[in-house]
């Protein structure tokens, strides 16, 4: 009897606890709802939409001349080079294009796919053409390096130079992968993005955003971004894919870094507690023979907001090596080539 009453009183017990947990449930899921449709409401998209290869990209435009293409990295969208200042900076002498990354922003990511800096690179490269650009120079800050980078290596024709800011190039151990990547698991990824996982993040978001600009303090400009664009459960999902993706993709590109033919500029923070300075800048400078390496001492990861000006005169720098779009290389220019070439 005693037995039973107490199987009884368990069984009561683990029902009102369900029951409990599945309303706190569906109240998440209804606020996280509520504030993705919000958010989207106080920050409509900004720029103009393509459509290639059947998806649809985000992306911004501005200025005229060369053209610069800039990639965001993790957890935020193309906005991030405006929050920077660098894009309408750059803008006064180049044709700038800042794409959403898909499933950033307002861009798509079929779930069909797997979204590697090589499939991502070849998807923009074939957004570039659609939007007839026939040569640019490419920016990638963190996450977008390895785009970046995929682009250099199979469009060298395309692709004049390379700017990279804060890059992540090697495959190291690490414990924000770990962390972040749960979200894009199918079916239980599912459940947290749309309920626990998006009310998490908005707890961690002054951390995480912290440890990134540390040592510095975190930019005004930047608190123009609002943490619920990036955690809408889409970009959630992005945001765990691309950093579960992160150490392979390193893995793949670091066996392929010595074919670059293309110039490339690297900048980097000794300062960065996010992508470490020698475990990455430092060696691709070693890797890459037409490369340059410019480390600025006090500052991390966030280093196009600490120094814009310091970003843009490393694009300057790339387009005034490579001339501008249909420059025929004078006389001067073909010995200096040569020259480097044969190691002289």
């Amino acid at each position: 009897m005693t037995s039973t009453y107490r199987s009884t009183s368990t069984g009561r017990r683990l029902s009102a606890g369900a029951a409990v947990a599945g309303l706190g449930l569906l109240a998440s899921w209804l606020y996280v709802r509520a504030r993705a449709r919000r958010v989207e409401r106080e920050h409509p998209p900004a720029g103009r939409f393509i459509t290639v290869d059947g998806l649809k990209l985000h992306y911004l435009e501005r200025g005229e001349g060369p053209v610069l293409v800039l990639l965001h990295g993790n957890g935020v969208d193309a906005s991030d080079w405006e929050h920077s200042g660098l894009l309408d900076a750059a803008a006064e002498h180049y044709r700038v294009i800042a794409f959403d990354r898909p499933g950033f922003g307002y861009s798509e990511r079929p779930r069909s796919t797997v979204w590697t800096p090589d499939r991502q690179a070849r998807l923009l490269h074939h957004a570039l053409l659609e939007l007839n650009v026939d040569s640019a120079i490419v920016a990638g800050h963190s996450w977008g390096t390895l785009v970046a980078l995929s682009l250099g290596l199979q469009a060298p024709d395309f692709v004049r130079g390379l700017v990279l800011v804060s890059g992540y190039y090697y495959p190291s151990a690490r414990l924000d992968v770990m962390v972040g990547a749960p979200p894009a698991v199918p079916l239980v990824g599912d459940a947290l993005r749309y309920t626990v996982a998006p009310l998490a993040g908005r707890l961690i978001w002054p951390a995480a955003v912290g440890r990134a600009f540390a040592p510095m303090p975190v930019a005004e400009s930047f608190r123009a971004t609002s943490p619920w664009m990036s955690l809408r459960p889409s970009q959630l999902r992005a945001n765990a894919a691309d950093s579960s993706l992160m150490i392979p993709g390193a893995a793949s590109l670091a066996r392929r870094y010595g074919r670059l033919k293309v110039p490339v500029q690297i900048l980097a923070g000794t300062q960065d507690g996010v992508c470490s300075c020698a475990r990455n800048a430092e060696r691709l400078h070693a890797a890459l023979r037409h490369s340059e390496l410019s480390l600025t001492p006090g500052v991390g990861h966030m280093l196009h907001y600490a120094e814009p000006g310091k970003v843009l005169g490393a694009i300057d720098a790339v387009a005034a090596q490579v001339g501008g779009p249909g420059h025929v290389p004078t006389a001067r220019e073909n010995a200096v080539a040569a020259a480097g070439e044969s190691g002289v």
